[in-house]
């Protein structure tokens, strides 16, 4: 921190180190003071000693009336007594002294810990958001808000929000100049007031009181985030009640401001290039440049930092802080740990005991990874609480970098299977040595899936979303069944061994049930007939590729969506059903009467139908099919040509009717 802003800060809290009104200084050496008319040239011995114990136990002002009460019930001397009473103003004064020492301590502190968690962050949007909540937590205000300047539209406009509720709020853009916020932005000063509807002082807007009144604030302080001499944005903590927010607030949102928009500046200009171990050895410069209050942290720091170039893992860290703490320290997935006590560590940024154990909340940005729990350690100095934070920050940082990488074998094996579906490498020995080196065997019999997520999404942004779930779930599929997963036509292409004894269908109807299971919403899958020789024959890929898409196809033609099949299952009609085609209006206009009597009188009309086309068309075979008597199998088909016509055995419409009893009979089956 700036020293000219902890300058303002001791100066502010209004810190002297002359005694007290009505308190004599001590005399100076060699000079003697006379003793006061009336009193003794000193006060009695031991006259101080029950303020002093009520210094060192922190009691509170009301506490330092008691001395007095207690000597004057003993019955004490006048001389005790008015050693007492002199005694009182300078002890409160002390006291007052060090609750502003302690205050200023603890401000400085906080400020320190917000520009180690910042300087962690490596994406913009986490950025913006721990500015936001750590301003919120420092000040304890309702609502705490971001805007930032857009120098291509001449305005700023809100980012982020912490404690709003109001839509119309989270979306204000405002002109330099209007409202309290354009105010602060255009003059590069900080700007309260204790009621803003009151205040006349800036220029009110019909958007930004309407904005401003939805969200119900009254009280409302902004001091701007400048980079040198450019004002980038703003940062707000608003009430909503009258409010009124001191110089000490105003100066320590101030330093705030000026670390969070180093670290947004940092954010825009390292976002991409900055690694774990830079952000680590940001974090121990910005440690290193402190009191030493926290040097025993910046030497776990160092250890952390040197586990992570070694390559060590989350449980390697837990390992090292056990080490440190002298307890025992566990990495727990977010569902093993105490919920109540995890939330509140996520949103206070610290850790929190819970019991006899201390939880430290793992996150990214808004994402919860898990939780580090130090067991049975109830007393925790401030110094070993960070420790323990500053170990969940790596964690979270190594939980990323894994994810990195996990994401990287997911691009590789999506190129993989582009290239087979595009036959875009012929060389069997390249094919076979890269999918080898991601445990696949090219050489294996294989099934392609054609995979799609069912739904409408409300927008593109949650259709992309999804999107993207649905091909991290088949990544995750295919990396544990030694196969490869790709996004392909708005959907995701898997090529996976089949095992011994099992079929393609099998092989569909299981990815439907665990992708659906995983993406939370139904996937259906459609899978090609067994293909082999991938490495010599390429174009076998892309061939199965169009087999199991007219699979798909037709399952969500007969209405089965969420449901896996392969081409086996359909036969010829497979080929049929490619395309856009009303199969549901086709079946009605066809045998729809025939469905509808068979509804409405409980017959087997259709039933009848099937047996009496698959045995030839012979009354007699269809009989013996049903076990029935020839007599009721006439009087059945009779029934059938009056529904459906005269002519329903012709040829023409002989051949449309089995079909259609065919999609019928496919479209029922789930």
């Amino acid at each position: 921190m700036p020293s000219d802003h902890v300058q303002s800060a001791e100066s502010s809290a209004g810190v002297s180190e002359r005694p007290p009104a009505g308190v004599s200084e001590p005399p100076r050496a060699g000079v003697s003071e006379p003793p006061r008319a009336g009193l003794s040239a000193s006060p009695p011995v031991g006259a101080e000693t029950p303020y002093l114990e009520l210094l060192a136990r922190g009691a509170s002002a009301d506490a330092y009336e008691q001395p007095v009460l207690l000597a004057r019930a003993e019955g004490r001397p006048a001389e005790w007594i008015a050693a007492l009473q002199r005694a009182r103003p300078l002890a409160l004064r002390v006291r007052s002294e060090l609750e502003g020492r302690r205050r200023r301590e603890a401000e400085l502190s906080a400020l320190f810990e917000t520009a180690h968690d910042l300087a962690g962050l490596r994406d913009l949007d986490a950025v913006l958001r721990a500015i936001v909540q750590r301003a919120r937590s420092l000040l304890g205000t309702d609502v705490a808000y971001l805007s930032l300047n857009d120098p291509a539209r001449g305005d700023t406009y809100m980012r982020v929000t912490e404690g709003s509720v109001a839509a119309r709020f989270q979306q204000l853009r405002l002109g330099m100049g209007e409202g309290l916020g354009g105010l602060v932005a255009q003059t590069a000063r900080p700007y309260v007031t204790d009621d803003y509807f009151k205040d006349d002082r800036f220029q009110h807007t019909p958007a930004i009181d309407a904005g401003v009144r939805d969200e119900g604030l009254v009280a409302i302080l902004g001091v701007p985030l400048t980079l040198g001499h450019h004002v980038i944005g703003v940062l707000f903590a608003a009430d909503r009640r009258a409010r009124v927010f001191e110089r000490e607030q105003i100066a320590l949102l101030g330093s705030f401001a000026a670390l969070a928009a180093a670290a947004i500046d940092t954010a825009n200009l390292l976002a991409e290039t900055r690694s774990a171990l830079s952000g680590l050895e940001r974090a121990n410069e910005i440690i290193q440049d402190r009191s030493g209050v926290i040097e025993r942290a910046s030497d776990v720091h160092d250890r952390l930092a040197e586990l992570v170039l070694r390559g060590g893992g989350v449980h390697d860290v837990a390992a090292a802080v056990s080490e440190v703490l002298d307890g025992t320290v566990e990495f727990t997935e977010a569902a093993a740990a105490p919920g109540e006590a995890l939330e509140a560590s996520r949103a206070e940024g610290h850790a929190v005991r819970h019991e006899d154990d201390w939880i430290a909340a793992v996150a990214a940005g808004g994402e919860l990874l898990g939780a580090l729990v130090l067991r049975g350690h109830p007393g925790l100095d401030p110094v070993d609480q960070r420790t323990l934070e500053r170990a969940a920050m790596v964690t979270s940082l190594l939980l990323l970098a894994r994810r990195s990488a996990a994401d990287a074998e997911q691009r590789v094996r999506g190129e993989l299977l582009d290239d087979l579906l595009d036959a875009r490498d012929r060389d069997p020995r390249l094919l076979r040595d890269r999918a080898a080196r991601l445990h696949a065997d090219l050489d294996a019999v294989h099934v392609v899936l054609a995979a799609r997520l069912e739904g409408d999404a409300p927008d593109a942004d949650q259709e992309a979303d999804a999107r993207r779930r649905l091909a991290a779930a088949a990544s995750h599929l295919a990396a544990t069944r030694q196969g490869l997963a790709a996004a392909r036509d708005g959907g995701t292409v898997l090529l996976l061994p089949l095992g011994p004894g099992d079929t393609a269908t099998e092989l569909a109807r299981r990815a439907a049930r665990h992708l659906g299971t995983a993406v939370h919403a139904p996937v259906t899958v459609g899978a090609s007939a067994p293909a082999e020789d991938l490495a010599t024959r390429p174009d076998s890929v892309a061939t199965a590729y169009a087999e199991a898409r007219r699979c798909l196809d037709a399952l969500r033609l007969l209405g089965r969506s969420g449901d896996g099949a392969a081409a086996e299952d359909f036969g010829f009609l497979g080929l049929l059903l490619a395309g856009d085609r009303d199969i549901p209006g086709f079946v009605d206009r066809t045998i729809g009467q025939v469905v509808a009597y068979d509804r409405r009188r409980g017959t087997e009309l259709l039933r009848t139908l099937d047996a009496y086309f698959a045995r030839g068309m012979s009354p007699a075979r269809t009989k013996d099919e049903l076990h029935v008597h020839v007599n009721t199998v006439a009087q059945r088909l009779e029934r059938v040509g009056r529904l459906l016509g005269d002519d329903w055995q012709s040829p023409a419409r002989a051949l449309e009717i089995q079909l259609a009893l065919r999609l019928h009979r496919l479209s029922a089956r789930h």
